[in-house]
């Protein structure tokens, strides 16, 4: 295991442009980070820098408390899965496996021994003689965390190694992964562009925007107490309402942004009327499209336990104050606590 640290850490590609900006980030023995945001956002190039793929253009990078800035990668003794599993298609399951060890020259009973326990814990036992042609999706990917798993490195870096998968696939290897970590306790640094496995996964999250960290924190605390809008809406399915105080009644500036998460929005009662568009019945509740009364007739979303209102009906809506988000006008920072009492809000 290992701790990881990044001081100040910039890249800036040729042409100007900057990919990761001013990173300060500090991994904890046997964490599971998590990086996540939207494509081009930087998390790759940051996992990529961490890994000695990429040099930073400013910074330094630290495992252990030893700066590896300038090291190659294969000094860095860490272990990377990727998101296209780059499997060896001329080997058998054994032998890609096999082959990082065999490269560095490891006892060939060692290498064995390694190979059963990583092949049990992964269900590979099957598959050691197919080759990768031979292997579905969910095996592949597998096989590739048992590549890394055999290494024992003193830390994991995994870019996107889901996203070829199907859904009910990524739910099952999300698990796996959780289980392996725990037995494990090895360090981890995860990109995803998926917040649900960002949510999964992660201890915590690191959340980047333009090459910056917006917020790092546990993720019930960034789905709770989002720093900005941006943060808001990238965090939770199905996505935050953004309105403005005056669309709800409030008691505050009216410019002040106020963000209700789906789950928080309440039909059926309250002070504001609504015109449903849409309904999606998902079985075991709906979410339900509306639009606000009014000459702007802003586009909002509830998810609905039970019964669904009908759609081109109106309703009344109302919301947990206890759960409501204040944003600055600019959204970039959160205007007050979320406690306001219920009273100031009608």
């Amino acid at each position: 295991m290992a701790t990881i640290a990044l001081e100040g850490v910039t890249k800036i590609y040729a042409g100007g442009h900057p990919a990761v900006r001013d990173v300060n980030l500090d991994v904890a023995d046997g964490e599971l980070l998590v990086l996540v945001g939207p494509s081009g956002c930087g998390k790759s190039t940051l996992l990529r820098l961490v890994a000695g793929l990429e040099t930073p253009t400013a910074g330094r990078i630290l495992i252990d408390g030893r700066d590896v800035t300038a090291s190659d990668p294969q000094s860095r003794d860490l272990a990377m899965v990727f998101q296209s599993y780059a499997l060896y298609p001329h080997m058998t399951v054994y032998d890609n496996l096999a082959y990082s060890l065999r490269v560095r020259r490891v006892d060939r009973h060692l290498i064995a021994s390694r190979i059963a326990a990583t092949s049990d814990a992964l269900g590979l036992d099957a598959l050691l003689d197919r080759y990768p042609a031979q292997l579905s999706g969910g095996q592949r990917q597998r096989v590739a965390l048992g590549r890394a798993l055999v290494r024992e490195p003193t830390a994991f870096l995994f870019d996107e190694p889901l996203s070829n998968l199907d859904p009910a696939l990524r739910g099952q290897a999300r698990a796996e992964l959780l289980r392996l970590r725990k037995h494990l306790r090895a360090t981890m640094v995860y990109v995803t562009h998926d917040q649900e496995e960002a949510m999964t996964l992660g201890s915590r999250i690191a959340v980047m925007r333009d090459g910056r960290i917006e917020q790092l924190a546990p993720p019930q605390a960034v789905y709770d107490e989002p720093v900005n809008t941006f943060v808001a809406t990238f965090i939770g399915s199905p996505r935050i309402n953004l309105l403005t105080a005056a669309e709800i009644g409030l008691q505050a500036p009216p410019r002040t942004l106020a963000g209700i998460r789906p789950h928080d929005l309440i039909v059926g009662t309250g002070p504001l009327a609504a015109t449903v568009d849409v309904v999606e019945g998902r079985g075991h509740d709906s979410v339900v499209h509306l639009r606000l009364a009014g000459a702007t007739a802003t586009p909002v979303i509830a998810v609905v336990d039970g019964t669904a209102p009908i759609a081109g009906s109106t309703v009344k809506l109302d919301y947990r104050p206890d759960r409501l988000l204040l944003f600055e006008p600019d959204g970039e920072q959160r205007a007050q606590s979320r406690q306001n009492p219920h009273d100031d809000i009608r």
